[in-house]
């Protein structure tokens, strides 16, 4: 049985990049395996939800975000056999670009109107103390901020300062070049800057 195992090209598969599923687990999710493919869910669910839950922050409810979860893990089912497990891409890239298509075409969709946020108004409740006041008139301004990127430069954005991933594997993501990742990726952060200034300059 040794002598077999050692045959099989997926008995002693290469360590994978940190967080990423081992290689034999992918091989068997992509063959169909149950379990792996249950080991795969439970690897990249947190990374999807995260950022989904981004994406349509104040757009949609958490249900709608479970149904995107749900639609971006039967299409990852649906292509993980042509998945190269061998080529330069990560899974969990591969996932997430999947899930953030799935975003950016439901916001495209939808277009619904939202509540502006006030990012200088105070928490509710009793007086709070001064640093917690300012982290929360911070924390407004910056997802009011991100709230009002379109959907392209909101991915390009959550995806390099969230989930860390390469200007490269963004490109490939949302297909467009390099230059265009860097251009977003400038005018997301002009746009949150200018967001803080305000709160500062309310002070």
């Amino acid at each position: 049985m040794t002598a077999l195992a050692s045959r099989d090209p997926d008995a002693v598969p290469p360590r994978p990049p940190p967080d990423e599923l081992d290689e034999l687990t992918l091989a068997r999710a992509q063959r169909g395996d149950a379990r792996a493919r249950r080991d795969l869910v439970i690897r990249y669910q947190r990374p999807v939800f995260a950022l989904l839950s981004r994406m349509l922050h104040g757009r949609a409810a958490a249900p709608q975000v479970e149904d995107l979860a749900q639609e971006t893990f039967l299409r990852v089912f649906r292509a993980l056999q042509g998945f190269d497990r061998r080529g330069p891409a990560r899974l969990s890239t591969w996932i997430l670009t999947i899930a953030s298509r799935l975003a950016i075409d439901e916001l495209r969709r939808r277009r619904p109107e939202v509540a502006p946020i006030d990012p200088l108004a105070e928490p509710a409740g009793p007086a709070a103390a001064d640093a917690d006041a300012e982290r929360v008139r911070l924390a407004a301004a910056l997802q009011h901020a991100i709230d009002d990127l379109s959907p392209e430069f909101r991915a390009a954005f959550l995806l390099r300062e969230y989930h860390e991933l390469e200007y490269a594997e963004i490109a490939d993501n949302l297909q467009v070049d390099l230059g265009t990742v860097k251009s977003r990726l400038s005018r997301a952060r002009a746009a949150l800057r200018r967001a803080l200034e305000e709160v500062y300059r309310a002070r």
